[in-house]
């Protein structure tokens, strides 16, 4: 891999390890500008404390990528899901906008005031969690990868189920999945379940043969 062009590296293994979940995230500048962009190399890392993980790639023009130079600068961030109806606009905020261009401003975005971090959320996105840095990891020049832990969240009231088992009815929200490919994205659909076996049950069952 390592003597590959890196973009045929990407190529490989962005093509193999989908879907992705897209963490849309929200950030603020040192000049109060409101960053919005997505990003695919994102998941949950761990509950106690609650921590993801997101992988921030270095900007075509040598530096930091905007996200990651305010993440970096104030530890603060919102990852925002994305569901189809925002698909559209989520591809808008991908644009290479200068750093002092506000993509959330561009595409017209509603925002709202986040509890325990100083930048907003997205108010129409259907889960919203608001991070703070842990770790910053650079993984290559102007690479990084954030580990940080969510300290608040927010859920649209219509994919709560049933509020005091904390049931989240997931399917309905419609969330996209990065593929492979420019431009390739999924559905939550064909889903199937497969119940995870437990020890015990499986010995004896094995043994009452």
């Amino acid at each position: 891999m390592r003597a590959m062009p890196k973009s045929d590296r990407y190529k490989i293994l962005g093509s193999c390890v989908t879907p992705r979940p897209i963490a849309w995230i929200t950030s603020l500048s040192d000049h109060g500008i409101v960053n919005a962009a997505p990003y695919s190399f994102f998941n949950m890392m761990g509950d106690d404390p609650l921590t993801i993980a997101v992988g921030l790639m270095a900007h075509d023009k040598g530096r930091l990528k905007d996200t990651a130079a305010n993440i970096v600068a104030s530890g603060e961030f919102v990852v925002n899901l994305v569901d189809v109806a925002h698909g559209e606009t989520m591809n808008l905020t991908c644009i290479d906008a200068p750093p002092e261009v506000s993509e959330a401003e561009l595409a017209g975005l509603t925002m709202a005031p986040s509890v325990m971090v100083k930048p907003p959320r997205i108010a129409t996105a259907p889960a919203s969690f608001e991070c703070r840095s842990l770790h910053e990891i650079a993984t290559g020049q102007n690479q990084v990868v954030i580990i940080a832990e969510v300290l608040y969240g927010h859920l649209v009231d219509a994919f709560i189920t049933d509020a005091e088992r904390l049931y989240v009815d997931a399917p309905a929200m419609n969330l996209l999945g990065r593929m492979h490919g420019s431009g390739w994205y999924s559905l939550q659909t064909d889903l199937f379940q497969i119940t995870r076996p437990k020890w015990k049950e499986t010995h004896e069952s094995a043994a009452g043969r």
